[in-house]
């Protein structure tokens, strides 16, 4: 239920807002995407989190480029201690993608 409420307003969010502020996120996807992908993925808690972090790193002299959601959340990360679901600064943490079975 959570997942659906947080996917209508930042889609509302996307269709309304983001057209008047401008769209120049620096990142790819874009925070309001990786933020939605992120819940999805990951529930309202965790991806919400996550979400937040990665908005406080799209600021000047923060980070840029291609910053996907993360498959698995971080080892040390725990319901009691949300700010550890997300990647609040330093360099992006890409994980590597899975070997060709083929």
């Amino acid at each position: 239920m959570l997942k659906r409420v947080a996917h209508v307003l930042i889609r509302t969010y996307q269709l309304t807002l983001s057209s008047l502020v401008g769209r120049m996120c620096r990142h790819l996807p874009t925070c309001s995407h990786y933020t939605d992908e992120a819940i999805q993925i990951h529930g309202f808690w965790a991806g919400g989190w996550m979400g937040l972090a990665r908005v406080c790193r799209c600021r000047p002299g923060g980070t840029a480029g291609f910053d996907p959601v993360p498959l698995q959340l971080p080892r040390d990360a725990d319901w009691r201690m949300p700010w550890r679901y997300g990647q609040w600064r330093g360099p992006l943490r890409c994980e590597a993608a899975p070997p060709d079975p083929r």
